[in-house]
């Protein structure tokens, strides 16, 4: 099984893109949804995979950035 983390802001493009991306990959990638709004703790953990914007997909190591949110430094 594949295991994946979408790190996200809650803004309009992030939430967008969840909901058309996690309606197109398969039912047995498991994606645990990460709302750096709410767990702003969980910002450093994005930087350390790689994320330079939300939204993206963190998926064996290699980040796929989905259109333009905020960038990470924003978070912070």
């Amino acid at each position: 099984m594949t295991t994946a983390r979408y790190f996200h802001a809650g803004c309009p493009v992030c939430v967008s893109a969840e909901q058309t991306l996690l309606q197109l990959l398969a039912p047995e990638v498991k994606v645990e949804v990460v709302h750096l709004g709410e767990a702003p703790a969980r910002v450093v953990e994005a930087e350390a995979a790689g994320v330079q914007s939300v939204p993206a997909l963190v998926v064996d190591g290699q980040v796929l950035h989905i259109n333009f949110g905020a960038a990470i430094a924003d978070l912070k």
